[in-house]
């Protein structure tokens, strides 16, 4: 086996125009592989290989490409870029919301760019011999694969052998495919041997398929009854879905040889809208989403949209409780007709009755039903402020599911901690950040993730339905631990976090 390194350019779409080979040594070579834009080095081991690609960078030279918007808000931005818009419910009317009055309230949500943070980067390894290509790699789409590498290398798909092995896993579309691809390439230009290609942290950091930035804008009014009366919700998101699905033009390498691929259209826009319609009975509403493609990749990240959407509605329920001057929990309540729904929130009102909070202490609650037709799931969670700088600290969170039958009662409970630890990282810290040229966020100081002793002690509690179908468990925590984080955060300092991550500096005094 040998090792191998591409050698990514400056930018998204930058193409290579010169490439100094002449003058080009590094110890341990093997052989300088460019197709088109795509740049890569084989070598005898991995150190070397490493040697190779920071070498190359300097003897390469890229066309410069229009910058990215890293010095606009891109809050704004998205409103701006041109977007395909469908209405995803319409039911009454909504147009009382266009004469605001004491018992109306709206809002404006935003979640930015989120990476899959796998802890070990991408890998792939990849042989052609006696005309058959073969690659193992941790892919979450074997056949998908094969078609879009088969259709990219212009290959029979039954000469394209993909063999799953284990490697970094996430929740959606990571590097996996794309270092996959890489292999395959190399491998076709360096052929009987087997070519090991191992992502580097900045590199999965940065050209990994991002789960996308959003924008949400809510409003509502209520009756004398302190009722919800009229509701209006607005989402701008980008795809939630560019996996290869058989074709080549979402495999990031492809985008580079000497005849690209070359992505086409936003994708999947479902996933913009998922949990877009709050779960409550509310006699008008209009829920329109507009579909943006934005300047970062972007892809499946668990939840996709469910857990921008469902932060924003269960945050903006939150601010109407407060407005009817009603308990949280009770104020859903009123509005659910659904038995299985209510039973998670009356569970979860049980586990946290006998919680206390001391000062700059606060507990807040959130519910949603992934989908509106899978898994319910309520939670609240406990923060503690420290007033002076404004640093939130988890202290607890717990949270009520029914997932239908439960087959694997702790592989239940189990997605559901992890599901809860890892939105509150979302919710905390979690922020890709770019610069004009290309992802900025390229370690684990400039794109934080919760650390062991940041977590909280999580409890969760199963409602068992041996007679109904099992429902999938692994996505219903993650919008409303969020909210519930935000809303437990207004509780204590009465400051409303609409802008995700939290910031201290919004919370301090």
């Amino acid at each position: 086996m040998v090792h191998a390194r591409a050698v990514r350019p400056p930018a998204y779409d930058a193409k290579l125009e010169s490439f100094e080979e002449g003058s080009f040594t590094a110890t341990g070579l093997l052989k300088v592989v460019r197709n088109g834009s795509f740049l890569a080095v084989v070598a005898t081991d991995e150190y070397q290989a490493i040697q190779a690609q920071q070498k190359a960078r300097e003897h390469a030279r890229w066309a410069r490409v229009p910058a990215l918007p890293a010095a606009t808000d891109l809050n704004a931005h998205i409103r701006q870029l041109p977007a395909k818009t469908q209405t995803v419910k319409n039911q009454g009317s909504t147009d009382a919301l266009d004469t605001p009055g004491p018992r109306s309230l709206k809002a404006s949500y935003f979640k930015p760019y989120h990476m899959h943070g796998s802890i070990g980067p991408s890998c792939a390894v990849a042989l052609f011999e006696k005309g058959t290509l073969h690659v193992w790699t941790h892919t979450q789409g074997m056949y998908p694969l094969r078609d879009a590498i088969a259709k990219m290398l212009k290959m029979d798909a039954e000469k394209v052998h993909l063999i799953g092995v284990p490697g970094s896993g996430c929740y959606g579309h990571n590097g996996a495919d794309d270092a996959a691809t890489d292999a395959a390439l190399i491998a076709m230009a360096y052929p009987d041997k087997p070519i090991r290609v191992q992502w580097m942290r900045e590199e999965e950091n940065a050209w990994e398929p991002f789960g996308s930035a959003m924008c949400m804008d809510a409003e509502a009014r209520l009756d004398e009854n302190g009722k919800i009366s009229h509701w209006r919700y607005a989402v701008w998101s980008d795809s939630h879905s560019t996996r290869p699905g058989g074709d080549p033009n979402n495999l990031l390498a492809a985008r580079y040889i000497t005849e690209p691929f070359l992505k086409q259209g936003a994708g999947y826009s479902g996933g913009g809208y998922r949990n877009s319609e709050p779960y409550y009975t509310i006699p008008n509403l209009k829920i329109d989403a507009h579909i943006f493609q934005g300047p970062l990749r972007v892809s499946s990240l668990r939840s996709l949209g469910a857990y921008a959407n469902i932060f924003a509605i269960e945050s903006f329920m939150d601010e109407l409780a407060f407005l009817a001057q009603r308990d949280p929990l009770e104020f859903r309540l009123a509005h659910s007709t659904d038995e299985r729904a209510v039973a998670v929130m009356k569970k979860l009102q049980e586990m946290i009755k006998n919680v206390h909070t001391g000062p700059n202490e606060g507990v807040g609650v959130a519910f949603s039903r992934y989908k509106n037709s899978a898994s319910y799931c309520a939670v609240a969670a406990k923060v503690k402020i420290e007033k002076a700088s404004g640093a939130v600290k988890v202290l607890r969170m717990w949270a009520v599911i029914d997932a239908g039958e439960t087959v694997n009662m702790d592989g239940l409970i189990n997605q559901t901690e992890g599901g809860m630890v890892q939105a509150a990282s979302w919710t905390l810290n979690e922020e890709v950040k770019f610069d004009e040229q290309h992802v900025s966020s390229r370690d684990w100081t400039s794109y934080p993730i919760m650390r062991y002793n940041d977590v909280p002690l999580v409890e969760v509690a199963v409602i068992q339905h041996l007679e109904l179908d099992p429902l999938g468990g692994g996505e219903a925590a993650q919008g409303p631990t969020s909210a519930a984080i935000t809303n437990a955060i207004f509780r204590a300092s009465g400051k409303r976090i609409r802008h995700l991550p939290v910031r201290a500096e919004e919370i301090a005094g």
